[in-house]
């Protein structure tokens, strides 16, 4: 018997959040040399799903009428993924189609409809790093993994953005058909195999948490163009006018997090900028961005990317300019 796979298209949807792992259990089919997988896509209405390029897809099955059993089933995500309110009877059929499913889960942003359902209430999830702060407020009994490509907790399996779709997609041909199709399934579609490193590599942290208070605005400025310099607590207190204390209260109000801790982040970027536009060694970037030394960067680095700076550089080679 073949595994039915059902992904679950909403207008505004990401079409590569379809395609992609559609994409990679269709590889897995011509590897295999049989239809391991067949492939459906859902959707709320009859009539083709536009997604957020325009293209329109036509799907298979119309929920909540659909009446097959699934092996997996999975939500795909949109730029409006939050946005969208699912009626009680479509909600009641993902329900139901997820507990009769080997497997359910999300990717990217479907995370959003799957959680609306109450069956991510928690559990242990991944989805887009920009999404994850909104989602968790919306559903905070959800543990979220910001990191992570893709997780897997029981029979949910949950993907970050777009691409990290098809990471998941290859994970689940590896538990159904073993790792040489697996692998041979990434060779064709020349993606990696097991992508180095998590999503935070591709997050910028610091553009993410804008100061209300114009002296705030100033002083993130000032340390952005200036990672080198002494940016303790005591200085940038000085820096606004305000006594140690204030500062520190009005910045953790402000940001979300300590004064030291968003310095580290904002290190950690301008050393991204230098390693991916130069020629600098970790040492000379360490001392660029303010790093006691190539250690204490690459420490950082790590913590906040999910590779070091040499792994990064690697994978994020000097740009064109």
């Amino acid at each position: 018997m073949t595994k039915l796979i059902g992904m679950l298209a909403l207008p505004g949807v990401q079409l590569l959040d379809v395609a992609g792992p559609l994409d990679v259990f269709a590889q897995a089919n011509h590897e295999a040399r049989k239809t391991v997988y067949t492939l459906q896509v859902l959707s709320i209405s009859k009539d083709p799903v536009t997604s957020s390029s325009g293209i329109k897809i036509h799907t298979d099955q119309v929920i909540p009428h659909a009446d097959c059993k699934f092996d997996t089933l999975l939500l795909a995500g949109g730029p409006n993924a939050k946005d969208i309110h699912l009626t009680s009877a479509i909600i009641a059929w993902i329900i139901d189609a997820s507990r009769h499913s080997r497997r359910y889960g999300s990717v990217c942003t479907g995370a959003f409809h799957l959680a609306s359902t109450g069956l991510l209430e928690g559990r242990h999830i991944t989805t887009h790093w920009a999404a994850a702060d909104d989602l968790v407020a919306r559903y905070p009994g959800i543990r979220i993994d910001k990191d992570a490509m893709y997780i897997k907790d029981g029979k949910l399996r949950t993907a970050a953005g777009v691409t990290a779709g098809m990471d998941m997609a290859l994970a689940l041909v590896e538990e159904d058909l073993g790792r040489d199709i697996a692998l041979r399934v990434s060779e064709q579609l020349v993606m990696y195999f097991k992508r180095p490193g998590g999503q935070l590599q591709f997050s910028r942290k610091t553009e993410n948490l804008p100061a209300v208070r114009s002296v705030i605005q100033e002083l993130q400025r000032w340390v952005s163009a200036n990672p080198s310099i002494n940016h303790s607590v005591e200085n940038m207190a000085k820096h606004t006018g305000m006594s140690k204390r204030h500062f520190s209260r009005v910045f953790l109000e402000e940001i979300g997090m300590t004064p030291a801790e968003w310095v580290e982040i904002t290190r950690v970027e301008a050393a991204k900028h230098l390693l991916q536009n130069g020629h600098d060694t970790p040492k000379s970037v360490a001392f660029k961005c303010g790093f006691a030394n190539a250690d204490t960067l690459r420490r950082s680095f790590k913590k906040h990317v999910g590779l070091t700076p040499a792994e990064f550089k690697r994978h994020y080679p000097l740009s064109a300019e």
